[in-house]
């Protein structure tokens, strides 16, 4: 039965990514950007999802929504997203309105298959979606300045998949990839004017802090 589901969701992952738009078809005015997190329950496949919706010009925090379930999907290497994306999609229904941008904590199109979370949510939605790794997946990239703003293309058999990123002077690089409707130099863009003080984008706090607190508050 595993090898069933692993293998319709490697079909899907190649069907699903022809869907993945990579240039920028986003709203003029961008006025409310989320961040997104799943977290897990101790030796549990209990799950808990966050959306953390941020004032794009203040960076402050509009709202929160958040939903609790169980995995069904296992934990394969390459097919993260069939287990966190029915979460994350469940807690984005709780939100009055969708948000103009998303910001995966996770791979977009820097992934094996070029599908990675931000890509599955992305196209799923049908909102603007950038992912921005705390870690590498794949690729290489040549030596960063130390200043912040510097980057590098991330490269994988000579194709550009994304950029590492240095958000924080002197602080290790953030991975910026592809989503969906947002070009690589924009999500670049947008990764540096959410990330003001931090190495991670305050969507990205936002939400892991969010689903920290409702972990404590189910145990």
């Amino acid at each position: 039965m595993l090898d069933q589901e692993i293998k319709s969701a490697l079909e899907q992952q190649e069907s699903l990514r022809q869907a993945v738009i990579a240039h920028d078809e986003l709203p003029n005015d961008i006025r409310t950007v989320a961040g997104v997190d799943v977290a897990y329950e101790k030796n549990s496949n209990r799950l808990v999802a966050a959306v953390a919706v941020l004032d794009a010009t203040s960076l402050k925090v509009i709202q929160i929504a958040s939903y609790h379930g169980e995995a069904t999907f296992p934990y394969i290497p390459g097919l993260f997203s069939f287990r966190e994306l029915p979460a994350v999609l469940a807690a984005l229904e709780q939100l009055a309105a969708k948000p103009d941008l998303l910001v995966c904590d996770g791979q977009g199109f820097a992934h094996p298959r070029r599908f990675g979370l931000a890509c599955h949510l992305g196209v799923a939605t049908g909102l603007p979606t950038i992912g921005c790794a705390k870690t590498r997946l794949l690729g290489e990239y040549a030596p960063l300045a130390a200043d912040r703003g510097s980057y590098q293309n991330l490269m994988d058999n000579g194709e550009v998949i994304g950029r590492a990123l240095r958000t924080q002077t002197d602080k290790n690089p953030v991975f910026v990839s592809v989503g969906h409707k947002v070009s690589l130099e924009t999500a670049t863009a947008w990764a540096l004017r959410l990330t003001p003080t931090y190495r991670l984008p305050e969507t990205t706090r936002a939400a892991d802090h969010a689903v920290k607190e409702l972990l404590i508050q189910c145990g």
